[in-house]
C-alpha cells in the first residue's frame, strides 16, 4: 500500500526511494506514536509527505541546457553579466586588467596590488588610472 502510493505521486522510478524513506521515518517515529493510532493511515500520511518531499527537491534541481543564455546588465555593474563591459576590460593590457580587478572590484590597496603584479606601488595607481581612463572612454558613454 504504501508503495502504491509513493507510486502514483511519483512514478515507478523514484517511488522506492521515498517508500525507502518513509519506513525510515516511521522506524523513528513509531515510539511515540499513541497505542490506538491507525497505522496504515499513518504510514499512507508519511509515505504521501516523503513523495511530495522527492517532487520538490525534482523541481528545484538545475536544468541541463545546451548553452547558457546571454543576460544583459541592467546595473552596469560586473557582477551582472555585461557583454560589453567584459569586452573592455579583456580589451586592456594584463597589467592595467589587474590593476582594476584588484583595485576596483576586490577593493585591494595599491601597496597589495604591486606585491601580487611585481611592480611598484606607484605603477600600480598608474596601471588602474590608465585602465580606468580607458574604460571610461570606450564604455562610459554608453547606458
Amino acid at each position: 500500500m504504501v508503495l502504491r502510493v509513493c507510486r502514483v505521486v511519483l512514478g515507478p522510478a523514484d517511488a522506492e526511494d521515498a517508500w525507502s524513506e518513509t519506513f525510515l521515518s516511521a522506524l523513528k517515529a513509531y515510539p511515540e506514536l499513541p497505542v490506538d493510532a491507525n497505522v496504515e493511515a499513518w504510514l499512507v500520511t508519511i509515505a504521501h509527505r516523503k513523495a511530495i518531499d522527492v517532487v520538490r527537491a525534482r523541481e528545484r534541481r538545475p536544468v541541463t541546457v545546451p548553452e547558457v543564455p546571454e543576460r544583459p546588465s541592467a546595473s552596469g555593474r560586473p557582477e551582472d553579466w555585461d557583454g560589453d563591459l567584459w569586452a573592455a576590460l579583456g580589451a586592456l593590457p594584463d597589467k592595467q586588467r589587474a590593476a582594476v580587478a584588484y583595485h576596483y572590484l576586490a577593493g585591494l590597496p595599491y601597496r597589495e596590488i604591486a606585491e601580487i603584479t611585481g611592480g611598484s606601488t606607484d605603477a600600480a595607481r598608474r596601471a588602474a588610472a590608465d585602465g580606468m581612463k580607458t574604460l571610461r572612454a570606450t564604455y562610459g558613454g554608453r547606458s
